[in-house]
């Protein structure tokens, strides 16, 4: 009854209430249809009113910059070195200057030599011609990689790949195609230029997908914004004499089932110079520690940290400055996370500091074990002895490797992170324990001498590099061949 009243009292202003209320939500889905009007008008007339038309793969980015601007100039931005947080950015950083044990991790392979942290893809191609580790092959001969290592640094990759063959690719020198790798990783990488969809232009993607029984070609648009990182931020190996690029996926991608995979197809990268255990490198198992991370589980993708939308007008698009979430928290974390800059920062790096202890422990105790293995050796145990303990090492290494060589572990899959590094210093201490073992049946009171590797210099000495020859014979081929490689690019017009 008294609803009633207050009604029949109220009952003009209620229904003028009502009235300007629907006038509002009309308004307001006016306005939210004119927006999506005026997207699809404006994104349909960069399709109608392109100035070039690109076929086939077109590795020059220039050219697509042409037909889409706004994706052009933020991928421009990869250029750029100025961004710097707690631990490393996007600038040149020497980290066997900063880290010298890993020197000793890797006697005896190229990473030794030379290993800087990554910057922007704007570099990719310039990167991997200047570092020690491609060697200085002034002729074919003298060529240290094959053309696998250009695998995911241009777009002018799948091109030659698609001219030459896939196979032919791998199994050439890496010089041979240096007049024609030429431009950073770019549009073609990723897009097919018809209609702008993203593309799987990597064969060992889509390889490794059918071996597992699964069609690539049926994955989601979201699936597929991490697939296109994925195409090179995995874990692979060269297999064969062949140097075919696979992804070591047919078990599974946790460090364990890759494990496996490499034991019982019995493989190694490399001897250790020091240790002699047959050892495992990993790449940079970026895809593979995210899909284990709070992230990807609830179903986010790589774009949607490293690429954030941004709007120009009508347009909303993806900002190809690929780079860390942290330059642009308002557009990447604070999307879902409701709160402050400070704090999820702070939040970041008490990951990273975390797994930095850990890390650290583990490269000291797990270049003890190298250091005592080659004692060991020095001292005359069998390798019947030392098999258990070569087994210990691998496996620590690998471990270590996994973790620290995956770009942002620490932030994409922290426990899952801590639970390797934990493995890897447990199997560490397992193999000093071993090594003792053996020292002591074979009556040997002498304690394991540790040399000062306390600088990259000192470590590359300890190891037996000859730096300033490798020096000098990059300066040489940078100077001569490079050079030569450019001209007859911009001959070929394979670069703008």
């Amino acid at each position: 009854m008294k609803i009633k009243l207050f009604f029949e009292k109220h009952r003009a202003a209620l229904l003028w209430t009502l009235f300007a209320g629907t006038i509002v939500v009309v308004f307001l889905l006016g306005l939210l249809a004119a927006s999506v009007t005026e997207r699809r008008a404006e994104i349909a007339t960069l399709f109608n009113n392109k100035r070039v038309e690109i076929k086939g793969i077109e590795s020059r980015s220039e050219i697509w910059g042409e037909n889409y601007p706004r994706e052009f100039e933020t991928w421009k931005q990869t250029a750029g070195m100025e961004f710097k947080s707690r631990h490393n950015g996007n600038g040149i950083t020497d980290i066997l200057e900063e880290r010298p044990d890993m020197v000793v991790l890797w006697a005896g392979y190229a990473f030794a030599k030379d290993y800087s942290a990554p910057r922007g893809h704007f570099y990719a191609v310039d990167d991997v011609v200047k570092t020690l580790r491609t060697g200085a092959p002034v002729t074919e001969e003298l060529n240290l990689q094959p053309a696998t290592c250009w695998a995911c640094k241009s777009p002018d990759v799948p091109r030659m790949m698609a001219e030459v063959g896939i196979e032919k690719f791998y199994s050439s020198k890496w010089s041979v195609f240096g007049s024609e790798i030429v431009n950073p990783i770019g549009c073609a990488d990723c897009h097919n230029p018809e209609n702008m969809n993203i593309a799987i232009s990597r064969p060992a993607l889509a390889e490794a997908y059918d071996r597992q029984g699964r069609d690539i070609g049926k994955t989601t648009i979201q699936e597929r914004r991490s697939l296109a990182c994925a195409q090179c931020h995995v874990e692979y190996y060269f297999k064969g004499d062949g140097k075919y690029l696979t992804f070591p996926w047919d078990k599974g991608m946790s460090m364990e089932q890759i494990e496996n995979y490499y034991d019982e197809i019995e493989f190694k990268d490399w001897v250790h110079t020091l240790s002699k255990a047959p050892m495992l490198k990993a790449q940079h198992p970026d895809y593979e520690i995210f899909m284990m991370g709070p992230h990807a589980q609830r179903g986010l993708s790589c774009a949607d940290c490293h690429m954030p939308y941004k709007s120009d007008g009508a347009i909303k698009y993806s900002d190809h400055h690929v780079t860390s979430p942290l330059l642009n928290i308002d557009r990447t974390c604070q999307t879902c996370h409701r709160d402050s800059k400070e704090n999820l920062i702070k939040y970041v790096y008490e990951y990273q500091d975390k797994i930095l202890e850990t890390r650290n422990r583990v490269e000291k105790e797990l270049v003890k074990a190298h250091i005592a293995a080659k004692f060991a050796w020095d001292k005359g145990a069998s390798e019947k002895q030392m098999e258990p303990v070569l087994k210990l090492i691998r496996a620590a290494q690998w471990r270590w490797d996994f973790a620290v060589a995956s770009h942002g572990a620490s932030f994409h899959a922290p426990v899952e992170t801590q639970r390797i590094l934990a493995h890897s210093l447990d199997k560490s201490y397992q193999a000093q324990l071993e090594i003792n073992k053996i020292l002591t049946g074979m009556g040997v009171k002498e304690e394991i001498p540790l040399p000062d590797i306390s600088t990259k210099d000192k470590a590359q000495k300890f190891i037996g590099l000859d730096m300033q020859k490798l020096r000098s014979d990059k300066d040489n081929f940078m100077t001569t061949t490079v050079p030569q490689w450019l001209v007859k690019a911009k001959e070929n017009k394979r670069v703008l």
